[in-house]
């Protein structure tokens, strides 16, 4: 198997009845408000994951997610599902199912992100592929909060495909 990036541990999968639920608890060398501001705010998503527009921070709230693959943009209707500032971030999307992002403060300077995506109706093979594709942004998300963003016109499936191979090889171990 390829090591992950130190920081990204590899996410889990728990089947439940109609539903699989993907696991990541990633701990994170960064104040919670810098963590709040990359999965909270337009600005910190479109580094890392998606852009939301329009946005208004509301439990409630209706977003459209840009993904920005390679100029390839793709967009996903959404809402905004739990809202509780500076602790949690939820995002329900068509595709994509519920986002959950968890904060917790690791001390003064770091922070514990525990995040759950609850995807319905999501078939046992795909199982690999979103836990790589999550890990992939995961790994974005890290090197967001070191200050690079992501540089959406260089995306490869490169690290994808060797995730999705390792993910791949630990369900069938």
């Amino acid at each position: 198997m390829t090591t992950a990036t130190p920081s990204i541990p590899y996410g889990k999968a728990e089947p439940r009845p109609g539903a699989w639920f993907l696991r990541y608890e990633l701990p994170l060398a960064h104040p919670l408000d810098h963590v709040w501001a990359a999965v909270a705010t337009p600005a910190g998503l479109g580094q890392w994951l998606a852009v939301p527009d329009p946005w208004d921070p509301h439990l409630g709230s209706p977003t459209t997610f840009t993904w920005q693959y390679a100029g390839a943009r793709q967009t996903e209707e959404g809402r905004i599902t739990a809202w509780d500032p500076g602790r949690v971030a939820e995002y329900t999307m068509a595709v994509n199912g519920r986002a959950r992002f968890h904060l917790e403060p690791n001390g003064p300077a770091a922070t514990v992100l525990r995040f759950t995506n609850e995807i319905r109706d999501l078939d046992e093979a795909d199982r690999n592929s979103r836990l790589a594709g999550w890990h992939v942004h995961f790994e974005l998300l890290a090197s967001a909060l070191a200050g690079t963003p992501y540089d959406w016109s260089v995306w490869s499936l490169d690290r994808y495909q060797e995730l999705l191979a390792d993910y791949a090889d630990e369900a069938q171990a």
